[in-house]
């Protein structure tokens, strides 16, 4: 069974959070450090994921976006000149 990127881009978001409360609540410096360490390795990973997940659609930039549709815009000849 092939694994969803999205659980890597939650557990690196959870960290990167929990490294931004611990550093405001006045965590010692060495627990921070290891875990900024950890975070940066999960970042490298996480994009590598994102980057090489086999996802396909059958969207295309004429559908624009699915809240807000719109009317295909018609493009005019390359011969033809504006007015």
């Amino acid at each position: 069974m092939k694994q969803s990127p999205f659980l890597y881009v939650a557990i690196t978001t959870l960290l990167l959070v929990t490294i931004t409360i611990m550093c405001a609540m006045g965590f010692p410096f060495n627990w921070v450090f290891y875990l900024t360490v950890i975070g940066q390795i999960l970042v490298v990973i996480m994009v590598y994921k994102v980057l090489t997940d086999d996802y396909s659609t059958t969207k295309t930039f004429e559908n624009f976006y699915e809240d807000c549709p719109i009317e295909p815009i018609e493009v005019r000849a390359e011969n033809e000149k504006f007015r």
